[in-house]
């Protein structure tokens, strides 16, 4: 898979991840939603992250927000849990109830292909790497990727282009 120029792919839709129960999750099932995805960690300082997510999801997921989040141990082992453990802390701690994938990576030859699109067709301030938990994509309804944020920016920073994609 590592001879895809992913850069030429024409939508999120042409992906598929594992849940984190080990399914498999075909993206084409967004289309037509406003998708978020999000690496995240449950030993992070951006953890508390997830409420926000989660409060943005219940707000508007009647409305086609779908938020995916991609737990991730690449930075400072800060993801160290099975993928039930991983469910089990976001339900318990965070009342998460958007979808979970299995723990992937993000960044080099091992990352998953969707994150390795996610970088090719949104940069970073300073490059394509993803450099921290909590990074996210937000994809409109036509699976165009129109914005990366970076960990710092808060879910509730992100209410407003969720709306107008809305």
């Amino acid at each position: 898979m590592n001879d895809i120029n992913y850069k030429d792919m024409a939508k999120i839709y042409d992906f598929k991840a594992l849940s984190n129960k080990g399914a498999e999750v075909d993206f084409a099932q967004f289309e037509g939603k406003v998708l978020m995805i999000v690496n995240t960690a449950s030993k992070c300082g951006f953890t508390p992250q997830y409420d926000g997510l989660e409060a943005l999801y219940q707000s508007y997921k009647d409305r086609g927000l779908v938020i995916v989040g991609f737990p991730c141990d690449q930075f400072a082992h800060q993801e160290p849990g099975s993928n039930e453990e991983i469910a089990e802390f976001c339900r318990i701690n965070h009342g998460v109830t958007f979808p979970l994938m299995a723990k992937i990576e993000v960044n080099g030859d091992n990352a998953h292909p969707i994150y390795k699109y996610l970088k090719s067709v949104a940069k970073g301030t300073f490059g394509n790497a993803i450099k921290w938990n909590f990074t996210k994509f937000l994809i409109n309804r036509d699976g165009t990727v129109i914005k990366r944020f970076a960990p710092t920016v808060t879910p509730a920073k992100m209410e407003k282009d969720i709306q107008e994609m809305l």
